[in-house]
């Protein structure tokens, strides 16, 4: 073996060389490292074969006739450890129709000996290109096989996933359906006996009231109250679960023309309120839910500002990025921040029912639709001073 480079030129190409002739592989061999290119040289095909099995090379360049296995023997041997190695070979005059063959058995071109330097340069530039072609070919394949391949497994996950999505959204539909067929019978079944109880005092009272001792009617006053506290929470709890549930139905929605409807029917009619209302410009959404999240919070501050001394009501708005930002600020009761996490909790109350009346509903409803469309929502209160309710919602 023969090995070569030029130390100023080092990785123009690296050529295995073979010819059984060895002065002449040899002169090659030096011609080609004074040209720049790095150079292997071997007189016996096997140990050319050997040498490759291990070793990388750009071209092989192989006289063609050799004894005990020809050019193209070895071009063909050579191209099942490199499938891009490019073939050169090397012939005299008197067998070029013997070289024109093996470039039909896939040698890329053909020298003539005796060899000169300007014929030979020219193919193997070539050659080299050819070289760098097919391997920029070859990694563009695995490539392509790669992404194939990633791209058939990921339809194969989320066929995977879409079989599991469909299995939990059937899940889900029967267990809604459950759940409100539940709703409804046993919303029906508690109302019913409540009724009951509520009309058969009320009865007892008006016919035989003057015959029981005040403290016997304050008990039945009490029961009285109960029943209707009892179906107050279960008509609150339906509409929590049914608001949950109703389809959205998005479309952009007039905001401020929604609010001054909604502050019109529900400000109190004995009660002078200063209810203040900017800028509130148009948003995406669900016209019917939000004018459920309005109402329950619009009801909320006419309540907490019922014992205050001037009450005052603001509806405003901001922008926050994408965002829109709306709010509704009261000066009343307020509430302490430290119980905020408890504010949208379904029946969680921050005050006694003896000071101002409700169920701890109206707020999980408020949460809960302004989740169902993507935004946020959020308090501010000092106790005494009133409190501020944030929610987000899309631009239209």
């Amino acid at each position: 073996m023969v090995s070569m480079a030029s130390e100023a030129q080092t990785g123009t190409g690296r050529l295995l060389v073979v010819d059984d002739e060895e002065p002449q592989m040899r002169a090659l061999c030096d011609t080609l490292s004074a040209e720049g290119y790095v150079t292997a040289g071997f007189s016996s095909p096997q140990s050319a074969l050997a040498e490759l099995s291990h070793a990388s090379y750009d071209l092989l360049l192989t006289d063609l006739m050799m004894p005990g296995m020809d050019g193209i023997s070895l071009l063909a041997a050579a191209r099942r450890v490199d499938p891009e190695l490019v073939g050169i070979m090397m012939t005299g005059h008197g067998t070029i129709d013997t070289a024109v063959r093996a470039m039909q058995a896939g040698a890329l071109d053909y020298i003539q000996k005796p060899f000169r330097l300007k014929a030979i340069l020219p193919v193997l530039r070539r050659g080299l290109e050819i070289r760098r072609l097919r391997t920029e070919n070859s990694e563009l394949r695995f490539a392509q096989a790669t992404i194939q391949r990633l791209n058939e497994e990921l339809e194969r996950r989320v066929r995977e996933r879409t079989r599991e999505l469909e299995v939990a959204n059937q899940e889900l539909a029967l267990a809604n359906q459950d759940l409100e067929s539940f709703s409804f019978s046993g919303s029906h079944d508690l109302r019913a006996p409540l009724r009951t109880v509520r009309e058969f005092c009320g009865i007892f009272l008006e016919e035989h009231g003057k015959d029981v001792p005040v403290e016997g009617r304050a008990l039945l006053g009490r029961v009285q109250e109960g029943g209707a506290r009892m179906s107050q929470l279960i008509e609150d709890l339906l509409a929590f679960s049914r608001f949950s549930r109703q389809p959205l139905q998005m479309n952009p929605v007039a905001f401020e023309a929604l609010v001054r409807r909604l502050v019109e029917e529900l400000r109190p009619k004995d009660a002078t309120v200063d209810v203040r209302i900017g800028a509130l410009p148009d948003c995406h959404g669900d016209a019917s839910l939000l004018e459920q999240v309005l109402s329950n919070l619009l009801s909320n501050a006419f309540k907490f500002t019922r014992k205050t001394a001037s009450p005052r009501v603001e509806i405003g708005s901001s922008r926050q990025g994408p965002e829109l930002v709306y709010y509704v600020r009261d000066n009343g009761a307020g509430f302490d921040m430290k119980r905020a996490d408890k504010l949208f909790g379904v029946f969680q109350r921050l005050h006694p029912a003896s000071q101002f009346e409700g169920t701890g509903v109206g707020l999980s409803i408020v949460q809960r639709i302004v989740q169902r469309h993507g935004g946020r929502v959020w308090a501010e209160s000092v106790p005494g001073a009133g409190a501020t309710f944030y929610f987000t919602l899309a631009p239209p």
